[in-house]
């Protein structure tokens, strides 16, 4: 028996069936009309396995969709037929199951590993297509079975997707093509919207590219026999075409595709937040926001493959998009070949005279020579770049390039990696990247990844006769940012493993969801926190969620319990949770290019898939011949009409679907504390990663004093001061008190001016408006060259112009001893941008290395482990720094965030030896005084 399975290269669906039709219709020519039509088509009707019924059952619960396919075969021929089952699924959606009866056989589908390379197997091909959706990706499940003489067949496919909203809508989209007119054909779709349904709407077919395909009598509104019923939050759709209502569509039994829109209310500005059985989704759309002003440049490939319709359709459409853009927008247009033509050198503002100039300007494009990708968008960046740095914007903005191209890079830099790494140096977040890829020839692994690496979207347009609308429909999705810079928080006390939390823009009528763990399954309310930019302000919005029981599927109106074999019903959270991990996973491991972080992806991305049943790229599906059980199979088959995916796959497996332990640990932390610092009582660490050695000392300063950490005000512009505290020294110890820095200050002066003081408490960030943050709420805030990151009663990341990274970490006692201090402590996360003559107690190690010049006996070569101290043993070990010889001795102490031990080099006697100059030459006269005893007298004014 042949069994083979494929997800392959969308091709069109009724290929089989038109060949088999050709070669009868060719025969019949031949031998005129001496085979009566009747007896043709009997004979027709031989060849092919009947269906004899087609249903389709999706369950949608709050955007996450389950959807089930169920189909029946009969051979009524008198010897064994093949026959191929094809559906075309969603390419965002994920297999989770396929079963298939064939006579009295079962074979059942089990995820698996890629790498096993045994039995049979679903292929995964995840070759993106759009051969019959427009810009909306599809991909093709294949299956080839042989059903034996006057024997049946039933083949089950289930797969799950999250809907994205565009446009103010989300949109279900099935796939109604059988490949022949059906006894009994059926999609029925359950929608359940915890916040309430705001509109619903059911398009007619859509199926223009699908040779041989027709339209029903009405294109207006919903397919004939579509049957609608809705409350506020339950909405349940059923389309079931008698075979006359099938044959007025499509005689050949390919419908199109039936697509379901709808959006849900929005109330809540921070969003709609729903948990579940230790799981929650967190749903943000704001609305009624200014939008932002954009600067945008506009690339079009002007080669000689654009000839004729494509540049023609392109041309209009960016007419359309020009009169589109607001009064406050900036733009430009650059046309490129194999030479890059650019319509102004700068960006300019939106007049009627410009527009109009821009209109002419694109009309005169033509099409010659080849394609010079990496030229086009390294110009675009460069004038994007500029205008934001040449220009005093008040408002912030947002920076885009829109890039239409048909075809390959030709011309220039024509290597893919480079042309993808040239584009991020040049970019460097600070421009997002849309790329149209126009027509079958695009390298659209070049654009997507392009795309993704640049905060952007990518889409696929076809040669056809609405390319112009596809590109339209697209620029719509991006006309209008309303927030940039956005950050959603959660306590890391409360939320574990979740989704991504960062996102650069937000778009009017789209929608950024983010999914997580609870760490406690009891807790009554979940705090949220949503810091982004919008205009001139900062928003801040923050709320606490309670936490409340929801309803499972089961507790659909109108729904059967699906309960029936006593296996309770999966959270639908949790399986959306996984989905968008997955999802991450896999998308951090296909453009990773460090091998060792590529392999710890592909392993976290497959072993989560494998708990949750998920056919991804690293997963594979293997067919099992299972114990007939031919009664409980076709109760699982009537069922699933009715029932949802879930229930069918649990009656096949005859056992839970829960999905088995999840992974203990996703990702890594998202701050790596450095050993570069200065923290406690005060304790200096130095790390010299050349020579691996790291050298400590102490600095014992008085109350009040104010310490210089870097200086580096001539140089990067960054100047770090740190304010001392005291406190009474321990019991019986050997110093007469403590001290500890209670407020750290760091001054920026480049490309502007900021001021940043940070206490235990708070943050107060001074660039002209005058911002304060609380330290026990988790926030971020940006500016030109500026981010400072707020981890709720933990740390405070400062980032300046992307290479200087400082953490400082917050030391909180909820009952003191008389001897501690709430205080902080200051790490070099990143010292990159930091300048050759930096210099200050830390500073001034940060370009230089260390060696030991004498060292003791038996001490190991790479001086990681601690030498034998035996009186006599060897000569005392000296480090050599710069130009001083330093005495130092061994120790070990742990780092004060209290993850890593420390073993290290001490110098002695307050680091007399070891830093220039004396410890008086460090004291500042106030926190943000930038003048230096060495080097160059720098000003102290503010």
């Amino acid at each position: 028996m042949l069994l083979l399975l494929g997800l392959c290269l969308a091709l069109p669906l009724c290929a089989g069936s038109q060949e088999e039709e050709r070669s009868w219709s060719d025969t019949s020519e031949q031998v005129g009309l001496r085979v009566p039509r009747q007896l043709r088509l009997l004979q027709r009707l031989k060849t092919k396995p009947l269906m004899t019924e087609f249903s389709v059952k999706s369950t949608i619960i709050s955007r996450y969709a389950f959807t089930t396919v169920s189909c029946r075969m009969l051979n009524r021929a008198s010897e064994d037929q093949e026959v191929e089952f094809q559906m075309q699924i969603p390419a965002a959606a994920f297999i989770t199951n396929f079963t298939m009866l064939i006579g009295d056989q079962v074979y059942q589908g089990e995820i698996i590993g890629r790498e096993k390379k045994n039995g049979d197997r679903v292929k995964e091909k995840r070759n993106k297509t759009t051969e019959h959706n427009g810009e909306k990706g599809t991909e093709m499940f294949r299956a080839s079975l042989v059903i034996p003489s006057k024997d049946k067949a039933v083949l089950l496919l289930s797969y799950e997707e999250l809907l994205q909203r565009r446009l103010g809508k989300y949109e279900h989209i099935i796939s109604v093509r059988p490949q022949q007119l059906v006894g009994r054909l059926t999609v029925d779709v359950n929608i359940l919207e915890k916040s309430g349904i705001a509109s619903l709407e059911v398009l007619p077919l859509h199926n223009s590219r699908q040779k041989g395909s027709g339209r029903g009598e009405d294109d207006s509104g919903p397919p004939p026999s579509t049957v609608i019923n809705q409350n506020e939050t339950f909405a349940k759709v059923i389309f079931k075409p008698s075979v006359v209502q099938q044959a007025k569509i499509a005689q050949n039994g390919i419908l199109g595709d039936f697509i379901i829109r709808y959006d849900v209310n929005r109330e809540q500005s921070i969003g709609d937040i729903q948990v579940l059985d230790g799981y929650f989704v967190h749903y943000f759309a704001p609305k009624g926001l200014p939008p932002l002003p954009k600067n945008v440049v506009f690339v079009l490939d002007s080669s000689a493959s654009m000839v004729g319709t494509k540049l023609r359709q392109t041309k209009d459409a960016l007419f359309t998009i020009l009169h589109d853009l607001r009064p406050q927008d900036r733009f430009s247009i650059i046309g490129f070949s194999n030479r890059i033509k650019v319509w102004k050198d700068h960006l300019i503002s939106v007049t009627p005279d410009n527009i109009r100039d821009g209109k002419v300007y694109i009309h005169h494009m033509s099409p010659t020579g080849g394609t010079d990708i990496d030229g086009a968008l390294q110009r675009a960046i460069a004038l994007l770049n500029n205008y934001v740095a040449h220009n005093d914007i008040e408002d912030r903005s947002v920076s885009l390039i829109i890039f239409l191209t048909d075809g390959k890079p030709t011309v220039g830099e024509t290597h893919t990696p480079k042309i993808i790494n040239n584009t991020r140096e040049a970019a460097r977040g600070q421009v997002c990247i849309f790329t149209i890829g126009i027509g079958n020839d695009v390298d659209f692994k070049l654009l997507e990844k392009l795309s993704l690496e640049n905060c952007g979207l990518t889409r696929r347009v076809h040669e056809e006769e609405d390319a112009g609308s596809q590109l339209i429909g697209f620029y719509d999705e991006i006309r209008t940012p309303l927030l940039s810079d956005i950050r959603i928080d959660y306590p890391p006390s409360s939320v574990e493993h979740a989704t991504k939390t960062l996102f650069p823009n937000y778009f009017n009528g789209s929608e950024i969801i983010i999914a997580g763990k609870l760490v406690d399954r009891k807790l009554d309310q979940l705090h949220v926190e949503v810091t982004a930019s919008n205009s001139k302000k900062f928003i801040i919005l923050k709320t606490d969620v309670p936490v409340e029981p929801q309803k499972q599927r089961s507790d659909i109106p109108g729904s059967p319990s699906p309960k029936g074999n006593g296996e309770e019903d999966p959270n639908h959270i949790e399986r959306l949770w996984s989905y968008l991990t997955v999802k991450e996973l896999l998308s951090s491991w296909l453009w990773s290019a460090d091998e060792q972080e590529k392999e710890r992806l592909r392993q976290q991305a497959q072993a989560l898939a494998l708990s949750y049943h998920f056919l991804t790229p690293l997963t594979a599906m293997k067919l099992k011949k299972s114990v007939p059980a031919t009664d409980r199979l076709e109760d699982a088959y009537g069922m699933s009409a009715a029932m949802g995916p879930e229930t069918v796959m649990q009656s096949l497996r005859g056992g839970s679907s829960r999905p088995g332990p999840t992974l203990k640990k996703l990702y890594e932390p998202r701050i790596k504390i450095s050993k570069t610092s200065v923290d406690g009582d005060p304790h200096f660490v130095v790390d010299f990663p050349l020579s691996k050695l790291t050298v400590c000392f102490n600095i014992d300063g008085q109350p009040g004093d104010i310490l210089r950490l870097v200086s580096d005000h001539m140089g990067s512009g960054v100047t770090v001061n740190g304010e001392l505290i005291g406190a009474p020294a321990p019991p019986k110890g050997h110093k007469k008190q403590r001290t500890y820095f209670r407020i750290i200050t760091i001054l920026v002066n480049k490309p502007q001016r900021y001021y940043l003081e940070i206490t235990p408490n708070r943050v107060i960030l001074d660039g002209g408006d005058r911002l304060v943050l609380p330290c026990n709420q988790s926030t971020v805030v940006g500016s030109q060259g500026l981010e400072v990151s707020v981890s709720a009663n933990a740390n405070v990341t400062v980032t300046i112009q992307g290479s200087i990274a400082f953490v400082i970490l917050i030391h909180l006692y909820k009952k003191p001893a008389p001897f501690q201090r709430n205080h902080l402590g200051f790490y070099i996360s990143s010292s990159k941008g930091l300048s050759s003559s930096c210099h200050g107690l830390l500073g001034q190690f940060l370009n230089q290395d260390a060696r030991l010049t004498e060292q003791p006996a038996r001490l190991s070569q790479n001086f990681t482990h601690p030498p034998s101290s035996q009186p006599g043993g060897g000569s005392e070990p000296v480090l050599k720094v710069k130009e001083h010889r330093v005495p130092v001795v061994w120790k070990q102490r742990k780092i004060y965030n209290g993850e890593e031990q420390v073993d290290c080099w001490f110098a002695r006697n307050n680091a007399a030896k070891l830093i220039d100059g004396r410890y008086e030459d460090y004291l500042a006269a106030h926190p943000f005084d930038t003048e230096t005893t060495f080097g160059l007298r720098e000003s102290r004014g503010l």
